[in-house]
């Protein structure tokens, strides 16, 4: 553990930050920040020691469960900011159920990953995979693509991230449908949104969206309620031409059934930027199954991704210093900012 030099005792919260291999860029400012007492780093082995007295948490490390382990540790703390926009490592019964609250980078990530899930949608549609193949073997192979203006998306999750999807899909001619908590027949972003009760995990709406989608979007939290959400059942009731594309978490789908379902033809392809297990094992079947792209969570990381983390961090160190109201409270009960 490292620890910045110490102020004078009581003027101001120890702050300690959760990193991994890299320190987050620009931390020197929160360094100099003259209103906290100390600035500690600790890696996840090292958190259980640097936590007694710690007020706020930084969680750089961006999936670490070390916070889970170290939590009997935690004496003095009232605020957790996660550099992530899921929170799903940190919903463990003891944070749940505590007074610490906890908030999110929701809003870096959503025009970028919005950007990506548009690309991956052409990819499929104008073949590109495919191209650069032929490309590598010099072969000169005419083929006929396809249209994506008129055609149906679903984006399951109708948070931020959903929304800015949605917003990127229709600019692009798409007809695009959310399924979220409550069902609404006319929406802003979405043309409609089914009721798919992620919170109960039953989906009564959703059975029909996904039967009318050529391309399925996920990207609703990873909550109780929405893990396994895409198992055999689910991926049978879509059509045998559409593709799915993951950018929210791995854990929203079963994989040996989408698996099985490649293999068989149930769908026509896959797009996914998270797994079950990361770094994806080199003995998944997923590498070399045709009409898959694999992306290692990377959909959102674009140049100058981790300043704008930090930068919102300081803005909500800022606001808990001065007892303002924290930007991106979490709603533990739910795992997710509510209203998002």
């Amino acid at each position: 553990m490292t620890t910045q030099p110490q102020r004078p005792p009581g003027t101001g919260p120890v702050v300690t930050i959760l990193h991994g291999d890299d320190l987050p860029p620009g931390h020197e400012t929160i360094d100099a920040d003259p209103r906290l007492q100390a600035v500690r780093y600790a890696t996840a082995d090292q958190l259980s020691e640097a936590l007694p007295g710690t007020q706020a948490l930084f969680v750089w490390d961006l999936f670490s469960e070390a916070v889970t382990t170290a939590w009997p540790k935690a004496d003095h703390l009232r605020w957790i900011h996660a550099a992530t926009a899921g929170v799903d490592n940190l919903m463990f019964p003891g944070l749940v159920d505590s007074d610490v609250t906890v908030t999110n980078s929701r809003g870096v990530f959503d025009e970028p990953i919005a950007e990506y899930v548009l690309g991956l949608v052409l990819s499929f549609a104008k073949d590109f995979p495919r191209s650069l193949d032929l490309q590598r073997n010099r072969l000169w192979r005419h083929r006929e693509t396809e249209r994506i203006g008129g055609r149906r998306a679903l984006v399951i999750g109708t948070g931020p991230i959903g929304r800015a999807i949605a917003r990127q899909l229709s600019a692009a001619g798409m007809r695009v449908e959310g399924a979220g908590r409550t069902a609404r027949e006319s929406d802003p972003d979405f043309g409609t949104v089914v009721q798919a009760s992620l919170d109960s995990g039953a989906a009564p709406g959703l059975d029909g969206a996904l039967q009318r989608a050529d391309f399925v979007v996920l990207a609703a939290p990873l909550t109780a309620a929405t893990q396994g959400l895409m198992d055999a059942a689910a991926l049978a009731r879509m059509k045998d031409t559409a593709r799915l594309i993951n950018i929210a978490r791995g854990q929203l789908v079963v994989e040996d059934d989408l698996v099985s379902a490649l293999r068989e033809g149930t769908i026509g392809g896959a797009a996914l930027d998270v797994f079950e297990t990361e770094p994806l094992p080199e003995t998944s079947p997923l590498w070399d199954l045709p009409e898959v792209v694999i992306s290692p969570h990377m959909s959102g990381d674009v140049i100058g991704w981790r300043s704008a983390l930090v930068e919102l961090f300081t803005d909500n160190l800022g606001r808990f210093l001065e007892g303002r109201e924290l930007r991106n409270i979490v709603d533990k009960r739910r795992g997710y900012v509510a209203g998002a």
